[in-house]
């Protein structure tokens, strides 16, 4: 099983399991996590959700095999699961909390602009790698980083590709806190539990409330970015920086204009 879930004390965690993959994600997988996050915002019993992954590693992102394997087989509707698991997400009404350690590349940290509270251990590493893959943007992150950063630093950060640490995620609001590796699960689950003993229904209409003003915009920014994103998979840059990193090199964009 490579996504495991668990309700303990009122909190659903979610957590990804492929430890020998760096938690890349499969297809399969994005269903599972969308079911996962479905299932917790139906259960009544659930004040809260956690998503989490393994010591050292959030998620390394895609697994790029998989996703080249599958991209042509989408799911509910047509969408691609990845995008099966971003819609659940947007639409989880209850408090989504991340503990993220180690390595978060591509959706690992496009995931994080929709969790409500982001802890990060002090090895962190993030990275949006999208331009460096020939690709672009996903998880409405062309909308929401400029709105958190700015233009310009979300411009250096989407277009140039470079990781960052968890000093940084918490200067620029992407993160609440920054803590020991061994102190990120333990805390945020504290933290989400603190939500047992809060108004559940005044919780989630105070959710709604932050996020409904750019809802459409977010579920708009979603799409255009799938379109462009799609395209871009069979498109040339798309071709040769896939088959650069197969084959372990450098892409080499020269050609191109």
């Amino acid at each position: 099983m490579t996504i495991k879930t668990t309700l303990n004390n009122q909190v659903a965690t979610v957590e990804i399991d492929r430890p020998q993959k760096k938690n890349a994600i499969t297809g399969e997988m994005y269903l599972a996590l969308a079911q996962a996050v479905r299932d917790a915002n139906a259960d009544p019993a659930v004040r809260s959700v956690l998503i989490t992954g393994q010591p050292g590693v959030f998620t390394a992102g895609n697994d790029l095999e998989d996703f080249m394997r599958s991209s042509e087989g989408k799911a509910e509707g047509g969408e691609l699961p990845s995008v099966t698991f971003m819609r659940a997400l947007v639409a989880c009404e209850k408090p989504v909390i991340a503990a993220v350690t180690g390595l978060a590349v591509g959706i690992g940290t496009t995931m994080l602009l929709h969790c409500d509270l982001v802890y990060v251990s002090q090895d962190a590493r993030l990275s949006m790698p999208f331009v460096g893959l020939g690709l672009v943007p996903e998880f409405a992150s062309s909308l929401m980083l400029p709105a958190l950063v700015g233009h310009a630093k979300a411009a250096e950060m989407l277009m140039l590709g470079e990781p960052f640490g968890a000093e940084q995620a918490v200067a620029l609001g992407l993160a609440n806190a920054m803590l020991p590796p061994g102190d990120v699960i333990d805390h945020a689950r504290r933290v989400a539990e603190r939500f047992n003993t809060l108004a559940p229904s005044a919780v989630r209409e105070t959710k709604k409330l932050l996020k409904q003003p750019r809802m459409d915009a977010v579920l708009q920014a979603i799409a255009a970015e799938v379109a462009v994103f799609s395209d871009r998979l069979g498109g040339p840059e798309g071709r040769e920086a896939l088959s650069a990193f197969f084959q372990k090199r450098k892409p080499d964009f020269s050609q191109f204009s």
